[in-house]
């Protein structure tokens, strides 16, 4: 390649890197794979090797990925990083891994060894103790200066607020990575897809994400996780770096045991051919091996580049992926109107399961694919479990084939499709006469975490069909000759479905709002609401502006709101659910009772005579606060049967109160009658979870 077209290839391919970079790391939501993203910079760095004078020191091969990139977030204050937060240099190739050992030897005097450890796929994290005390939490940001989410990193449960144990430094930073498990990445993606947003990608996105959320209780419910791997040398008197890593998890640090100390290529080989297979066991994602310089002062010796330490190479697994053939593509219509890209394969087997469909999102991403009609495409599985399109085999298109085009009318009732300026999806805006998005309202309704009716999508087709239910509100017209007329209906279902549906005009005020399906507005924005707006009367009088001023609703969710609330068939739908008995009000049940336990962060763990849900009330009904997790401001552990070991572990080691059920009642001038005790799901699914390997 000849000076000027060397010049135009690595303009674009800096643009391109900085574009890729800034929709991982802030957006979280990259468009193409890590594989692709690091051939980019691959063939960038060849380049500019081969063309010295057309190197810069901002070039994204010199500089690190940032997650603060376009200007401060919101709510985050900036930090300097004592020491720099650097990446690590990648390879897919074990001749490169020989390289650097190679490398490292060509400048070390005397024997010294490897420490192999996983490469977790999640988002970087900084810790500092101070006095045995957690002070101090940041993200990598640009590796000068990260974002200040300390208040967040306290409620992911296994980072102890205190360390155990003796021998600390008086301070130190010990570094990780903050991790999503599989089992939390689905239950998140399952919430969103009901609520039609974008499922995240990877449990790596969805990691950076949640740990980015201005609500720091919202973080501690997105189930996160952490592992820690790196202590700074500077920071902790120690002949190697995996003595240093011992004597973190003797203090209570979770540090990871799949490490191994290996002495030369073959053990290392071993290591990472053993743990490409293993890691499909896991329950998080991990996407490689680090291979490091074990003796601390090895790693002194070997120092750093500008971007990545010499001591210390990342060999990455190479993502699962299928080629198969595009055989058509459906538009799928949602309850709110979002139409939806999927595209129709030849079965093709990926990760140990047969994959038929797999999402394109939106046409923006149809479009930057360049997918044609008939093609080869490759498909991974996000995080290997979300099917989805990466990349198209051009060489294999067929002469003349068509590029695909969007609908510009819904599919399924003819309306032509809007798309607002700030929306990446087209929707139909039919919304009272569409049956697909009718359908999907009134399904949304009688969902579990919202009226919870014994109806499924082959009722709500039956009732619809047959003209007896197109709101939700028609629901309490039903009687049980009209539910008799349904295909296999006996008299046992129709007083199975008329008691459910008579259950829920107990059913809260905030399910209620969140059943409305009201664009945007999920399961905890709905109790974020209701907090401010006792009711629904004061709700659809609110502006803009006010309800922009509720934490966690930003501009497009209020505008939403304001927008329902201004819909007259809106309103006559509230009227007539009013009118059936449903809740629209927080009511005297939502009143403070006592003062009783005011100003008391309490945590509960365990089955109790009551719900959890029961509980939790109560607890804010006598002035007390709930929290997700133990810490120096717990006020109190509430350990009913089976209570969580590591919270009863971490409250003896804070020196938490811990009270049974009966002292808890004790102190309140009334106690509720018991009802039916429910699973403490939480508790039981952190530990399942991870079954004591972390």
């Amino acid at each position: 390649m000849d000076r000027l077209s060397a010049e135009k290839r690595i303009g674009e391919l800096r643009d391109s890197l900085r574009e890729h970079s800034r929709r991982y790391y802030v957006d979280n939501a990259p468009l193409i794979s890590d594989y692709d993203f690091d051939r980019l910079m691959l063939e960038l760095q060849e380049l500019e090797a081969q063309y010295p004078d057309l190197q810069t020191s901002d070039s994204p091969t010199v500089t690190v990925g940032s997650d603060i990139e376009g200007g401060v977030r919101s709510g985050f204050e900036r930090k300097a990083h004592t020491y720099p937060m650097l990446s690590l240099g990648n390879t897919y190739n074990i001749a490169e891994v020989e390289e650097f050992a190679d490398r490292a030897a060509k400048t070390l005097d005397g024997d010294f060894c490897y420490s192999c450890e996983l490469k977790f796929d999640g988002t970087a994290i900084s810790l500092t103790y101070r006095n045995g005390l957690l002070v101090q939490a940041l993200t990598r940001g640009d590796g000068s200066v990260g974002d200040d989410v300390t208040a967040n990193v306290r409620h992911i449960p296994n980072i102890p607020q205190k360390l155990a144990g003796s021998g600390y430094p008086a301070e130190f930073e010990i570094r990780g990575e903050v991790l999503m498990p599989y089992k939390s990445f689905d239950r998140l993606n399952e919430e969103r897809l009901g609520r039609e947003e974008e499922p995240f990608a990877n449990p790596r996105n969805a990691a950076s994400g949640s740990l980015k959320l201005i609500d720091p209780i919202e973080t501690g419910k997105r189930g996160l996780w952490c592992t820690l791997y790196h202590i700074p040398a500077q920071c902790i008197d120690c002949r190697t770096h995996s003595e240093a890593l011992d004597r973190a998890a003797s203090w209570g640090l979770p540090v990871s045991e799949h490490r191994r100390i290996c002495r030369n290529l073959k053990e290392i080989e071993d290591f990472i051919n053993y743990w490409d297979t293993e890691r499909k066991h896991l329950p998080y994602a991990t996407d490689g091996i680090v291979i490091k310089v074990n003796e601390t002062a090895a790693q002194m010796a070997l120092g750093y580049t500008a971007k990545f330490p010499r001591w210390a190479v990342a060999y990455k697994f190479r993502a699962e992926r299928a080629l198969t053939k595009l055989l058509s593509i459906s538009y799928q219509v949602g309850r709110t109107g979002a139409v939806t890209p999927v595209a129709n394969l030849e079965p093709v087997l990926l990760s140990g399961t047969t994959v038929r469909r797999a999402t394109l999102n939106n046409a923006d991403q149809m479009a930057l694919l360049d997918i044609h009609m008939g093609d080869y495409v490759y498909v991974e599985k996000g995080g290997e479990i979300i099917p989805k399109i990466t990349a198209v085999e051009p060489g294999k298109r067929t002469e003349g084939a068509l590029r695909p085009e969007f609908p510009k009318c819904c599919p399924e009732c003819g309306t032509p499709l809007v798309r607002e300026e700030d929306e990446a999806r087209w929707f139909c805006p039919n919304s009272s006469g569409c049956p697909t998005q009718i359908k999907g309202r009134i399904l949304h309704f009688t969902g579990r975490k919202a009226m919870n009716i014994l109806a499924g999508d082959a009722t709500i087709d039956q009732l619809y069909s047959l003209g007896l239910v197109k709101t939700p509100a028609d629901f309490y017209s039903l009687t049980r000759d009209d539910l008799l007329r349904l295909d296999g209906w006996k008299d046992k279902s129709a007083d199975r479905f008329l008691k459910s549906l008579a259950a829920t005009r107990e059913v809260p005020y905030e399910r209620v709002l969140f059943a409305l399906g009201i664009r945007h507005v999920g399961e905890t924005t709905a109790k974020t609401i209701v907090k401010e707006y006792a009711d629904v009367d004061s709700l659809a009088q609110a502006s803009v502006e006010s309800l922009t001023a509720i934490a966690d609703v930003g501009d497009i969710v209020a505008r939403s709101i304001y927008g329902f609330f201004r819909d007259e068939e809106n309103l006559r739908e509230i009227a007539r659910l009013k009118a059936a008995g449903l809740r629209f009000s927080a009511g005297a049940a939502a009143q403070q009772a006592s003062d009783a336990l005011e100003g008391m962060s309490i945590v509960i763990s365990g089955n109790f005579g009551i719900s959890r849900d029961e509980m939790k009330k109560l607890i804010e009904r006598n002035g007390g606060k709930n929290s997700s997790s133990v810490s120096s401001k717990t006020s109190l552990l509430l350990a009913g049967s089976k209570p969580g070991p590591e919270k009863i572990r971490k409250a003896e080691e804070l020196g938490v109160r811990v009270i049974s059920e009966e002292e808890f009642l004790a102190l309140l001038p009334q106690a509720p009658q018991a009802g039916n005790a429910e699973a403490d799901e939480e508790e039981g699914y952190q530990e399942d979870l991870f079954g004591g390997m972390v």
